[in-house]
């Protein structure tokens, strides 16, 4: 072990005062603490990757008419499934309610909760979880009939607002309110489902939610242009992966994974020419993405391919965001802040550096 020695320094002082010494403390220099996660452990003995997932919501976790899951958040899954594993594969859907989804990750039951699920203060605090990033940049609103020929969120006086229990869209909507000194009656219901199912019976007049939500819920409803979302939007909603508090090195492999599928993105790397790429390319970034330099993945206790492996399972950020909710789907949602940093306009899209 290298001990820093203590500096002496003299302060001269005028008159009859003498030298005085200050002695700086000794510090010792430590080794950086082993990469070690017990989550990855136990993923790696039993074979698969357990993902929490929404019960149902069109563009982020649904299953398609053959029984496959599809959707934003489950491609992120795949690619965690084949950073880790190596095979896309190999992981285990769970769906979640909203008040099922911080106790099946505090009791094991997933390994990472990746179900449209707000970063906030209290979450991490008080529900013994750690967020490895964003992954979708959202903002609550309001969902309207049409008929109604309303301009704005601020009209909706005496309305009935359908909301879930537990979300932050509930008590989003009530300091919504509160604030404008506009009276209005919940009608909270248990899930996304049951809101919308209100919303269309007419129990509520707005359903209010995530935008991207409110956007998938739409394309359910009998006519759905006989229904707008309000332009007003009443929150930030950063949606990221989640994982349970104690095991600091998971939470950094779900974080670097999400980090390479973005930089993935911005390099211009994508599932079909990954492997091209890494052959043929001379750009140290795109070489230490792919593991053809470094031994980034190793470190982790991952493979030296662990990034295009991520890559070549669901595509990178861009591709699984057109496939699943911009142009190339149902939602048709603009990227808006979902875009990359460097596009015009710009949007909070920004991977963190890899190297």
């Amino acid at each position: 072990m290298i001990l820093a020695l203590g500096l002496t320094t003299a302060a001269c002082g005028g008159g009859d005062r003498g030298a005085e010494t200050e002695t700086a403390p000794v510090v010792a220099a430590t080794e950086a603490p082993e990469f070690a996660s017990p989550t990855l452990q136990a993923i790696k003995r039993r074979g698969r990757l357990n993902c929490g997932v929404h019960e149902g919501l069109v563009g982020f976790a649904y299953t398609d008419n053959r029984g496959e899951w599809r959707g934003f958040d489950a491609d992120f899954c795949r690619a965690l499934a084949a950073a880790v594993l190596g095979d896309p594969n190999a992981v285990r859907f769970v769906p979640l309610t909203s008040s099922q989804r911080f106790d099946a990750l505090r009791g094991g039951r997933i390994d990472v909760l990746w179900r449209a699920t707000s970063w906030t203060m209290s979450r991490e605090v008080s529900e013994g979880i750690r967020f490895a990033g964003v992954n979708y940049y959202d903002g609550q609103g309001f969902l309207v009939r049409r008929s109604l020929d309303l301009a704005s969120a601020q009209e909706l006086n005496g309305a009935r607002v359908c909301v879930q229990r537990e979300t932050t869209s509930e008590l989003n909507a009530a300091d919504f309110f509160r604030a404008r000194g506009i009276e209005y009656r919940p009608v909270v219901t248990a899930n996304e489902e049951a809101a919308r199912t209100a919303y269309a019976r007419e129990d509520c007049d707005a359903f209010s939610a995530d935008i991207s939500a409110l956007a998938a819920a739409r394309t359910l409803l009998s006519n759905p242009e006989q229904h707008a979302i309000l332009p007003d939007v009443i929150s930030k909603e950063p949606l990221g992966p989640a994982v349970k508090r104690g095991d600091e090195s998971w939470t950094s492999i779900v974080r670097w994974t999400l980090n390479a599928l973005i930089l993935a993105e911005e390099l211009g790397v994508t599932a079909d020419d990954a492997d091209r790429l890494a052959e043929e390319s001379r750009d140290p970034q795109i070489r230490r993405l792919l593991g053809v330099e470094g031994d980034l993945g190793p470190t982790m206790g991952l493979s030296k391919e662990w990034a295009r492996n991520a890559i070549e399972a669901s595509g990178n950020y861009g591709e699984i965001f057109n496939r699943n909710l911009g142009p190339d789907s149902s939602l048709d949602l603009a990227r808006g802040l979902n875009a990359q940093w460097r596009a015009r306009p710009g949007g909070l899209i920004y991977a963190l550096p890899i190297r």
